[in-house]
């Protein structure tokens, strides 16, 4: 049994934000920008999510790579001066900080598969 809508939800955008959302709908394989958006927002409701957290846990971690950025500089510096160079702890940091991004990756392929539809749909603009 179909849904049957009848409410309608009104988002303003630029013409360059409605190119943009309609290109990456159908690159997802959405038949159309709204049956993308009703995803991302049946998703995000499902999962708790109200989209703040995501961007502050990538800004700290834009932080923390900037840090340890920083600090690969100076190992660089004091190598080519000839001092030596211990550099196991930014690594190990390095490492850390890669895995945080995998995870939040992962989670966000999970996520986009469960919003694919079939390539065959029928393309409504």
């Amino acid at each position: 049994m179909a849904l049957h809508r009848t409410s309608r939800l009104s988002v303003r955008a630029s013409p360059a934000e409605l190119k943009r959302w309609n290109h990456i709908a159908h690159q997802h394989g959405h038949a159309t920008t709204a049956h993308w958006i009703r995803g991302l927002l049946s998703s995000a409701e499902l999962a708790g999510h109200d989209g703040l957290h995501v961007t502050d846990e990538l800004r700290e971690i834009r932080c923390q790579l900037s840090r340890a950025g920083n600090n690969l500089n100076q190992l660089a510096h004091s190598a080519h001066c000839g001092d030596a160079v211990h550099c196991g702890a930014v690594l190990d940091e390095l490492e850390t900080l890669i895995r945080q991004c995998d995870k939040h990756l992962s989670r966000s392929r999970r996520t986009s598969a469960r919003r694919r539809c079939e390539r065959s749909a029928v393309i409504l603009h």
